[in-house]
C-alpha cells in the first residue's frame, strides 16, 4: 500500500523522502520517481514537514514512530505524522501522546480501497485527531485518496475503520457459506451472483470478490493474514468498550483456520477454500 501511495505523492509534484522495511523498494521508487532514499524513519522525519506511514500492525507502527532511529527522533516541532496503518485505537492514542510531548502533531488516518485504490489514488481515508491539523494536511491526502472522512478526536479514524472491516469480514463469511451451499445444491455460481445483485443481499464486496473466486484467482489485494489481524483488533476494541462481538469472534476463528490451512498470504476471499474442502465442492465458473 505504501509504495503506490508514495508514488502518487511524487507524481503530484511533491518532494518525498522514502523509507521502507524492504529497502530495495524505497531505492527503486526513489530512482524511478526522483524521491529521496532514506536509511531510517528518523532520516525521513529530518527531511519532512508531514510524514505518512502505512505498516502492517501495531508493533510495527510503534517501532517506526517511537523506536530507535524512529520518526520521533528526527521530527521537528510542528511536524505532522499521519499513520495510515490499521492498528489498535488505544495504542494509537498513546503514540499520539508521545509525539505531542515533542510538539509533533499526530493523525490516525487508516485507509480502505486495497491495492487497486492505492495504485489509482482513490483510497478512502478515515481520520482522527485535531481537525485543524487535518485541514492543514488535507491537500497532501488528496493525491492518494478521493474520499476523506474526519471522524473526530484521536483514535476515531481507527474506530471507524475497524467497524467497516468488521462488517466486511462478516459479509465475506456469509458469502462463503451461501455460495458453497448453493453450489452444492446445484445452482450455478454465476446465476447465484446475478440473483444476489438483484436482491436486498447485494453487496459491493461480493460483487467485486466473487469473480476472483469463480476463476480461482487468490492473488492478494488484501491478504487473509491482514484481515485476521484487523478482526483481532475489533475483538480487542470490543473488550475495551464492553461490546460483545459474537459473530465476529467466530469470523476470527474462521480466518485463523484459513491461515492454518495455508491461505494466509492469499487474498481474503481465499477463505472460501476451507468450507469448500469440508463440503467437497468448489465454487467456480
Amino acid at each position: 500500500m505504501g509504495y503506490p501511495m508514495a508514488r502518487n505523492l511524487l507524481r503530484a509534484g511533491h518532494e518525498v523522502a522514502l523509507w521502507s522495511n524492504t529497502a530495495d523498494k524505497a531505492r527503486k521508487l526513489a530512482a524511478e520517481e526522483k524521491g529521496v532514499f532514506c536509511d531510517t524513519p528518523r532520516q525521513v522525519a529530518e527531511h519532512a514537514d508531514c510524514i505518512f506511514l502505512c505498516v502492517g500492525d501495531t508493533e510495527m507502527a510503534r517501532t517506526v514512530i517511537l523506536g530507535t532511529d524512529g520518526i520521533i527522533e528526527g521530527a521537528r516541532a510542528g511536524t505532522v505524522v499521519a499513520d495510515a496503518s490499521t492498528i489498535s485505537p488505544s495504542a494509537s492514542r498513546q503514540i499520539g501522546e508521545a509525539l505531542k510531548a515533542k510538539g509533533v502533531d499526530f493523525l490516525d488516518a487508516p485507509c480502505t480501497g486495497s491495492t487497486p485504490g492505492a495504485n489509482g489514488g482513490t483510497l478512502t481515508f478515515m481520520i482522527g485527531g485535531n481537525q485543524a491539523v487535518f485541514e492543514k494536511t488535507k491537500p497532501l491526502f488528496e493525491p492518494m485518496g478521493k474520499r476523506l472522512f474526519f471522524c473526530g478526536g484521536p483514535g476515531m479514524g481507527l474506530q471507524a475503520k475497524l467497524t467497516q472491516n468488521l462488517i466486511l469480514s462478516n459479509i465475506l463469511m456469509a458469502f462463503n457459506e451461501g455460495m458453497v451451499l448453493s453450489t452444492k445444491g446445484g445452482v450455478d455460481p454465476q446465476l447465484m451472483l446475478e440473483i444476489l445483485d438483484a436482491s436486498a443481499a447485494k453487496s459491493g464486496l461480493i460483487s467485486y470478490k466473487a469473480p476472483f473466486v469463480f476463476r480461482r484467482d487468490f492473488t492478494p489485494n488484501f491478504a487473509t493474514k491482514w484481515m485476521h489481524k484487523d478482526v483481532g483488533l475489533m475483538l480487542e476494541s470490543g473488550k475495551e468498550l464492553g461490546v460483545p462481538l459474537l459473530l465476529t469472534s467466530l469470523t476470527h476463528q474462521l480466518f485463523q483456520t484459513a491461515i492454518a490451512a495455508g491461505h494466509g498470504d492469499q487474498d481474503m476471499c481465499s477463505t472460501i477454500n476451507v468450507l469448500e474442502e469440508l463440503a467437497g465442492v468448489q465454487v467456480k465458473s
